[in-house]
Order: structure tokens, then sequence, then C-alpha cells
């Protein structure tokens, strides 16, 4: 692997990537604990929280995988050439291993919170078993051949298509809810300066080395970071502008059937 042209440009880089690491490790923790001080989870999209699970761990394979392989590292030298600096920082193996834990807990929350009549989509548990499929056939393959590469950059395709599909279930459901109540915009807000954060350290590397093969070789974090920004945007608009007289709506997190069965029933002998 290469080294840095440039004292300034690697002082840049990694105060960058420790700042998009910063910024994208405390962003889950507005929506725990929104989740905690309501003891709900109302309002947070369950097909996003799952889909966020699968991505966060196909991220860490690849982050760990090519950060710390020798062998993944050498096949990445063959082929983008060995003058080429790792693509994977430190600070981002620490994200996405935190990534990992937060986003276990926030399921937690969701199995032991008040959900109302929420729950997790078929299409989101089928399209998470299907992935799992997929990679147990691209890990049967890469076995045999020996292509590690070749098998984390599937993982890295994998990881980037679900950042793009987890975030639509939220967006939708704060739309059809004409509301954001329940999704918590710190958590928005942290993870758009993260992914500035995190393109602009890219960018950074390409600028010493006086190449973009870096920006090839791991294209997946900067669509991550670039799609990532897109969706902030979008839920920023949700709430400051089309939603924002509405955060009242679901300030009670919403009965289960249940419990409306149970006052209505209270009420009635009454």
């Amino acid at each position: 692997m290469a080294s840095w042209n440039s004292i300034k440009l690697r002082v840049t880089y990694e105060v960058l990537g420790w700042s998009a690491f910063v910024s994208w490790s405390i962003s889950f923790y507005p929506q725990i604990i929104l989740n905690f001080q309501r003891k709900s989870v109302v309002g947070l999209n369950f097909d996003y929280a799952v889909l966020n699970m699968v991505k966060q761990c196909y991220y860490l394979v690849y982050n760990t995988t090519l950060y710390f392989s020798p062998v993944v590292q050498r096949q990445y030298g063959n082929k983008y050439g060995h003058k080429q600096m790792n693509p994977v920082a430190l600070n981002d193996v620490a994200f996405s291993s935190h990534a990992v834990l937060l986003s276990a807990i926030t399921l937690y929350q969701i199995a032991i919170y008040e959900r109302g009549n929420q729950k997790v989509s078929k299409a989101a548990l089928g399209l998470a078993i299907f992935v799992l499929i997929i990679s147990a056939i691209c890990v049967f393959i890469a076995l045999r051949n020996r292509h590690w590469l070749w098998l984390i950059s599937i993982f890295n395709v994998v990881q980037v298509a679900l950042t793009v599909i987890k975030y639509i279930p939220q967006a939708v459901f704060n739309f059809m809810r004409k509301s954001t109540e329940g999704w918590s915009i710190g958590l928005v807000l942290l993870d758009f300066f993260g992914g500035v954060a995190n393109f602009l350290q890219m960018i950074t590397q390409s600028i010493d080395q006086g190449s973009w093969k870096n920006i090839y070789g791991n294209i997946g974090k900067v669509l991550v970071a670039v799609i990532s920004i897109m969706f902030d945007l979008l839920f920023m608009f949700q709430h400051y502008c089309l939603y924002r007289h509405k955060s009242e709506t679901l300030v009670e997190p919403a009965k289960s059937q249940d419990q409306q069965l149970s006052e209505n029933a209270a009420s009635n002998a009454v």
C-alpha cells in the first residue's frame, strides 16, 4: 500500500475521518434515547430498523476484512495497483463495529417497548432472507476460488443497496402519517454531518494521491455518504417544512388493539 505525500492532507484526512465517526456514531443515540424516554417505538419504522441492522453487518464485514487481512489487501493491490492506499480507515472499522451494536439495541427496544399496531413487513423480512441466501452462495463460490476481494466487494454492493432501500420505508411512513413524531431529527442531523465528512475524507485522499482509484476501490463508502446526505435532506424537509406544525400528533404512544379492547370493556362495565 502507498503512503501519504502531504502531511497536511493526511492530518485533514484523519480529522475528517474521525469527525465522520463521531457524528455517525452519536447519530444512533438520539433515537435510542427518544425511544427510552417515551417507552415507545411508535413512529420509528421497523422495516428501516431491520434493514439497517443487516446493512451494518455487511459493512462491518467489508471494513474489517479489507483493513486487517493481508490477503485481501494483496488482492486489492493486484486489482487497483500496489501504489494505491487502503481505502478503509481505522475510523471506518470503529464506526461499523459501533453501528452493529447500537442497531441491535434499537431492535431490542422494538421488542420490549410499546409499538402500537406497527410490525415488520413481509417485504422487509423477505428481502433480508433473500440477501442472506445470495450471500451464502457467494461465500461458497469464494471458498472454492479464494476470491476474497470479490466476496467483500459483493458485500459492499449489498450494503450500498440496503442503504438506499432502508430509508424509503421511513420516508413513506412519515408521509403517510404527515408527521415525523417518533423519528429523531437529531439522528438525521448527525447522520448528515457524518456523510459530508466521510465524503470529504475520500476526496482528500484522492487529492493527495493524484488519483481517483481509491474512489473506485471503495465506491461503496462514497455512495453511502451521498445517499445518506440525500435522504437526510429529505427528512429535514419533512421535519422543518412539511410537517413542522404536526410534531405533537404522536406525543402519546399509539395504543395497541388489546389496550383499546380492555378500555372499551371497562367503560361498558361502568
